[in-house]
């Protein structure tokens, strides 16, 4: 993969983090819980930084080497249903919507990279897809520390 294919590739993953910041964005906007707003806000925050780190990445390819952290999945994710974004929705609830979406952006890479015609390209994506494990792992954590807490 040449220099120029390769920050095709990296302007398409900064184009997905940008419209998961604008649905969180706006899903903040609409929820009345402020603790769910709060969570949407932190979340799209964090679309914006992983554009900012991708942004990164395309000008210094030497910061790939961040995109290779393994996760262990523990597959909280899949046992969840999707649940329907609404204004009074739980903060549990708003978390599940996040996992599904890191998810869903994880896949994208792993089929792309299933896809790839050379193996810089399939490398690329796999790390892409690596990144969104992380953040789905991230938000797992969280989803358990608010949707099982702990009773003494």
């Amino acid at each position: 993969m040449n220099e120029n294919e390769l920050n095709k590739l990296i302007d398409f993953a900064i184009d997905q983090e940008n419209q998961a910041n604008a649905f969180y964005t706006a899903a903040a906007q609409q929820v009345t819980n402020p603790g769910v707003r709060k969570i949407f806000q932190e979340l799209a925050d964090d679309e914006n930084g992983h554009a900012n780190l991708l942004e990164m990445y395309k000008n210094n390819k030497a910061l790939g080497e961040i995109f290779k952290i393994q996760t262990i999945d523990y597959k909280i994710t899949e046992t969840q249903d999707t649940p329907e974004l609404s204004l009074t929705m739980k903060p549990s609830e708003a978390i599940a919507i996040a996992m599904k979406k890191e998810l869903q952006a994880a896949e994208l890479y792993r089929a792309l990279a299933a896809n790839a015609i050379n193996d810089s390209e399939k490398e690329t994506l796999l790390n892409l897809s690596n990144m969104e494990m992380g953040h789905k792992h991230k938000l797992e954590n969280i989803f358990v520390e608010i949707g099982y807490p702990e009773v003494f």
